[in-house]
């Protein structure tokens, strides 16, 4: 009675079993080497998404950076590329040059575009700060001595006066408007105030950074 042929394969000439000790080894490093491909290809795609990511750094975050000509022509063209096709393969090549920088450039365009994050944040914080003064001054009488003891170089004259004015300049209440969730048109002295307002608050967090240096 003959035996039954083995289930298996060969590999550079020599069988191997299924289910034997070669086997399991050869799949182990298989599977290892399927982890590396997409361990790379995930890094890939993270370095492009950092070369995007520099396509809307600031010019005085983006001028000093170490990197090679041909990523900052490459970073040229896609700004001005409008094709969505073309931008996407002019985005793999950046992509492309991106994995060839070393660690240290890498870090400091990381570095960069975590500095312009972090002042877009304190942007948006200050201007909702100065849209709650603001208001509070309109609103109420007593928000007017306490934005002076916090900011005494305020031309207090200036500044009472157009809190006056607002006030006048306030639009009657219009139903239709606030069914609608439309904001009512403000007068001039309502944006006079938010213009004061945030340039004193800008003004004061200058000083503040100056005396306290990180």
């Amino acid at each position: 009675m003959s035996r039954k042929p083995k289930r298996g394969y060969f590999v550079r000439g020599q069988f191997v079993a299924e289910g034997s000790e070669l086997d399991q080894q050869l799949k182990a490093e298989l599977k290892g080497a399927e982890t590396s491909k997409t361990d790379l290809k995930r890094e890939s795609e993270q370095l492009q998404k950092l070369g995007e990511s520099l396509l809307g750094l600031r010019a005085d975050l983006f001028d000093p950076l170490p990197l090679p000509e041909k990523l900052v022509d490459a970073l040229a063209e896609a700004r001005r590329i409008s094709n969505f096709e073309g931008r996407r393969r002019q985005m793999q090549y950046v992509g492309k040059l991106m994995r060839g920088l070393d660690e240290d450039v890498l870090q400091a365009v990381r570095d960069a575009l975590e500095t312009q994050r972090q002042g877009s944040a304190r942007d948006t914080q200050a201007l909702h700060e100065a849209e709650r003064w603001r208001d509070a001054l309109i609103e109420r009488d007593e928000a007017l001595g306490e934005w002076l003891s916090l900011h005494p170089s305020t031309d207090a004259q200036q500044l009472r006066a157009l809190v006056r004015q607002a006030r006048k300049d306030r639009p009657a209440p219009d139903a239709r408007v606030v069914s609608e969730g439309l904001a009512p048109r403000q007068g001039r002295a309502f944006r006079d105030i938010f213009q004061l307002v945030r340039e004193q608050l800008t003004s004061a967090a200058g000083a503040s950074t100056e005396e306290n240096p990180e």
